[in-house]
């Protein structure tokens, strides 16, 4: 099926300076929601829980090497496993549920209303992690399960919109300074966490409940700076599409799976989704098993995972801008692929780091940020030139379901590696496998064919 008539109001046909003054609003979200997934999913969060659901099992607070497990749902989880469990969890309700909101978001003409409702509901939920103590780890799991969800609901909008305020040429420009911003935003909260957490005696506060209030503060960060992109960005008539019977919902699950059977008319924009979903699957893992890997395997304490993790932040800051800038040379698919096999050196790297050592593992985390922040933002953009117009919001959807934090094939990996082997360097290394079959589909991929096969215009650098 292909999309119908253009909107009235096509990109091209923008004045530059309005797209700018949009694109600039949009940067926001990224500040935004970067917060959540930082101080939350990156840092605080996987080792908290982990502690908190070993007191519940009665390991203490240490959990590599306890035998004890935990009932959730009827099933026997390791509690060091718990957390990664509930990021898989998250991803596959989220494979139901984005397709049928992006579908949504076709036929909206509020596009950056779905945003920031899901981004408000989203924080709201992510304010409950402050609830998270003791030993009561239920109301985190459920916490972060739905915050998580809801965030991939707001970034289907939030990504839809990318291609409403930017044309072919611009895209990984404006996607790589979204990133950048989002980085910067990211860290500077978590900078603010970093004073927090280390100087938690200067504020009369334990530790615990620093990390408490640092979970709290990445809610109404992503809260407060939505009101920015809401009030900033305009809202524009949906492109028309094929109209099907039945109600919103109902015409919403149609076009689903038409979009799901017509991808065959799409073979590399199928082909770039499987490499994303295997690569992305391995990026968001080791981001999100990185604290956890740092101060239950390497030994480090706080101070030097969140330093460090903030020291990524800022170094991915750089690396946004220096991959949009190779990209405007020579296109987005070529530093994706070349950042593709970055990884999976950078892992190799990390799997024989010894305990306790800064240096080396400072020196693995700059080489993380800079390939981080490049790949991520390219693969946005490139996948906006291999959608047809009109459906952006239903592609964008599948492309979310396996977008940061949301990741399930990698993290559901790691749990059980180091559920079998009790070690968490085996589980890290296992994440390889994801790299390398992203880097296959990859070298399989015609980056112009695919493009001009979406009915988009193939951008100069290419």
């Amino acid at each position: 099926m292909t999309a119908g008539p253009r909107d009235p109001l096509p990109v091209a046909d923008l004045e530059p300076l309005n797209r700018s003054r949009e694109q600039k609003a949009w940067y926001w979200y990224d500040w935004a929601n970067s917060a959540y997934f930082t101080t939350v999913l990156s840092v605080l969060f996987a080792p908290y829980m982990a502690t908190v659901a070993g007191r519940a099992a009665g390991c203490g607070d240490e959990v590599e090497g306890c035998t004890r497990t935990l009932s959730l749902l009827g099933i026997a989880v390791s509690p060091g496993s718990l957390p990664f469990y509930l990021t898989s969890f998250a991803t596959i309700t989220s494979a139901f549920v984005l397709p049928v909101v992006g579908a949504v978001v076709d036929r909206s003409a509020r596009k950056k209303m779905h945003m920031a409702g899901f981004a408000w509901a989203g924080a709201a939920s992510a304010s409950l992690l402050f609830f998270l103590r003791g030993d009561q780890w239920q109301v985190g799991a459920v916490a972060v399960v739905v915050s998580s969800v809801l965030a991939g609901c707001s970034l289907v909008s939030y990504s839809a919109i990318l291609v409403d305020i930017s044309t072919e040429d611009e895209r990984d420009h404006v996607s790589s300074r979204g990133w950048a911003f989002g980085y910067l935003g990211g860290g500077t909260l978590l900078l603010v966490n970093l004073v927090l957490v280390q100087g938690n005696d200067l504020f009369g506060l334990d530790r615990e409940m620093a990390v408490r209030i640092s979970l709290l503060s990445a809610a109404l960060w992503w809260a407060g700076f939505t009101l920015i992109p809401y009030l900033r960005l305009r809202n524009r008539p949906p492109v028309a599409v094929v109209a099907v019977e039945g109600g919103l919902l109902s015409r919403s699950f149609g076009q689903l799976f038409r979009t799901l059977k017509d991808l065959r008319n799409y073979p590399m924009t199928l082909t770039f989704l499987a490499a994303y979903l295997f690569f992305n699957d391995g990026i968001q893992t080791v981001i999100y098993a990185a604290s956890t890997y740092g101060e239950k395997t390497l030994k480090f304490d706080t101070s030097v995972l969140i330093g460090t993790i903030l020291l990524i932040q800022f170094v991915a800051f750089g690396g946004a801008l220096l991959f949009g800038r190779i990209a405007a040379r020579y296109g987005s698919y070529r530093p994706i692929l070349w950042g593709t096999f970055t990884w999976i050196g950078i892992v190799v790297l990390a799997f024989f780091l010894p305990e306790r050592n800064v240096p080396l593992f400072v020196l693995v985390a700059v080489g993380i940020g800079l390939v981080l922040g490049g790949t991520q933002a390219l693969a946005r953009s490139f996948f906006s030139l291999l959608i047809p117009r009109g459906r952006e919001g239903e592609y964008f959807a599948l492309y979310n379901a396996c977008e940061r934090g949301t990741s399930w094939l990698g993290t559901l990996t790691f749990g059980i590696v180091f559920q079998l082997t009790g070690s968490y360097r085996p589980a890290l290394l296992a994440l390889i496998a994801f790299f390398a079959i992203g880097a296959v589909f990859l070298l399989r991929l015609d980056a112009e064919r695919g493009i001009r096969e979406a009915g988009n215009e193939v951008p100069r650098a290419f």
